[in-house]
């Protein structure tokens, strides 16, 4: 007799998440992940997800562990692929992949509480830095101890909690909405990284004395970006800084005569810019 449908589809995903359960390693993770969005239009197969995700815990449990004695780098490497030589290839599509889900797994972002600011129309709407894009900017930034990130626009933090992860840099995170200020620093505060900090400010009146290396993944447009943008040229009359953008800023940031860019800016990659006297 023909087998069910609902059968042949539990008999079908079972052998491919038993194969991917047989070991933890990255390609093994990547594709238990993918295999959860495969399965997520099908309830009926719970139980099985409910496997997938326990050995995916299983992983991130120990990853954050080793974030927490200090091990970050070494462990994000492996996890996420990390290639970090500076020429590394960047997969410059839009959107999101299974980096930021691993990414999600390992830090735990909170969901916020309801957000209280007011857009203007010049405030750009806030989506998290994909994660390739980050390991991009690190590539190209190669941040040493002697560095302080500043992400103007950071959002739930996540450009600034991989820098603390992977760099010996310090980092700031200045975001204006409250309740992503709150979820960022307990994010912060689970993996015991003292090197992140985040600020609740608006980017125009943030203090920026203390940045050598200023991120923008268009937080904004406008008036407002003139203004960080003459804010951060005050900061290169008096010491060598650089900036880092990402998305429609990139046009504007490049049109700046006291910056130089490190290389020919390219649509859908990281834009690193250095003033005068910064390049290093």
């Amino acid at each position: 007799m023909p087998v069910e449908p609902a059968t042949s589809i539990r008999s079908h995903f079972t052998a491919l998440a038993d194969d991917l359960l047989a070991g933890d390693d990255p390609a093994r993770l990547r594709r238990r992940n993918l295999l959860l969005d495969d399965i997520e239009q099908y309830p009926e197969l719970d139980d099985l997800r409910d496997r997938i995700e326990a050995a995916n815990v299983r992983i991130y449990d120990r990853i954050r562990e080793q974030i927490r004695r200090g091990d970050g780098r070494d462990a994000l490497s492996t996890w996420l692929e990390i290639d970090w030589r500076p020429d590394a290839k960047v997969d410059a599509r839009d959107g999101y992949d299974h980096l930021d889900a691993i990414l999600a797994g390992i830090v735990e972002f909170d969901e916020p509480a309801p957000t209280s600011v007011v857009p203007t129309p010049e405030m750009v709407f806030y989506q998290p830095t994909p994660a390739r894009h980050i390991i991009d900017l690190l590539r190209q930034t190669a941040l040493t101890s002697s560095d302080v990130l500043v992400d103007l626009g950071a959002g739930l933090g996540h450009v600034a909690i991989v820098t603390a992860i992977c760099t010996g840099a310090r980092t700031i995170g200045v975001e204006l909405e409250p309740a992503y200020v709150a979820c960022a620093r307990r994010a912060a505060e689970r993996l015991r990284l003292h090197s992140a900090s985040f600020v609740e400010s608006d980017a125009r009146m943030a203090r920026l004395d203390e940045g050598t290396v200023f991120f923008l993944y268009t937080p904004f447009s406008g008036v407002i970006l003139r203004s960080v943008l003459e804010a951060l040229h005050a900061q290169a009359m008096n010491r060598p800084i650089r900036i880092c953008t990402y998305g429609p800023c990139t046009t504007a940031v490049a049109a700046e005569r006291w910056l130089t860019a490190e290389t020919p800016p390219q649509p859908g990659r990281v834009a690193l810019f250095h003033s005068a006297t910064s390049h290093r």
